[in-house]
């Protein structure tokens, strides 16, 4: 394989698997996602003192029907991609006659295939993992004692369990979302090393743009400091 493609492979792994630590590096200051946490932990407690929790059950299952419609489609792509990768000497004919994909070998070319197969899995894993938490965390919707009787430290444990098991579901939710991101500048390698180095840079910067400096994500830490303060 040429030195170009092994340096963008390279680097596309080290952005791909240490995102959150580059974020970290990067930010000095709160993120998007860290500063949600708060919020959903905040809606957790209020969850807990509620004497009727159907609008949060309802708030749930809107994010639970997200998470499934993106694991759906993500599947639909692992199998297209699968599809192509084991197509043989006929995939691999059709698409290195066109002009612009670079793949100097048929082993090039099914790894571009397996690099993108791999991130779109972990992708899928992550919603999966992501769809089985919120319905743990639907568990503790249900199981929160109601009524003026109800100790507040039990509800208080409710709403923290809550919070906790929401917030790590969300965080693989969104490990899931941007698998979307990496797969596309996986794809990018079809059009040679430097495209995928572009696209890798694109997704990284793109991601932390929306983390830090996006208008939603400006809002959401002026709502933590309301919360926290």
């Amino acid at each position: 394989m040429p030195l170009a493609d092994i340096a963008a492979l390279a680097f596309f792994a080290l952005c791909w698997l240490f995102y959150e630590q580059l974020l970290r590096m990067l930010s000095r200051e709160s993120v998007l996602n860290t500063d949600m946490t708060i919020v959903r932990a905040a809606w957790m407690r209020q969850m807990a003192k509620r004497e009727s929790r159907f609008m949060d059950g309802q708030l749930l299952g809107h994010a639970l029907n997200s998470a499934s419609f993106f694991a759906s489609s993500n599947l639909l792509l692992i199998a297209a991609a699968a599809g192509v990768l084991f197509g043989g000497e006929r995939s691999f004919a059709s698409l290195s006659s066109l002009e612009l994909i670079q793949t100097s070998s048929r082993m090039l070319f099914e790894l571009q295939l397996a690099v993108i197969l791999i991130v779109l899995a972990r992708g899928l894993l992550a919603f999966i993992w992501s769809i089985r938490q919120m319905n743990y965390c639907l568990t503790i919707f249900g199981a929160t004692p109601e009524g003026e009787g109800a100790d507040e430290a039990d509800l208080a444990a409710f709403g923290e369990a809550g919070g906790e098991v929401l917030n790590q579901s969300l965080s693989a939710f969104n490990a899931g979302v941007r698998g979307y991101y990496f797969a596309l500048a996986a794809a990018a390698w079809m059009f040679g090393p430097i495209a995928m180095t572009l696209a890798t840079l694109g997704a990284v910067s793109l991601l932390v743009w929306r983390q830090r400096q996006s208008p939603s994500a400006k809002a959401i830490h002026k709502l933590r400091a309301r919360i926290e303060g």
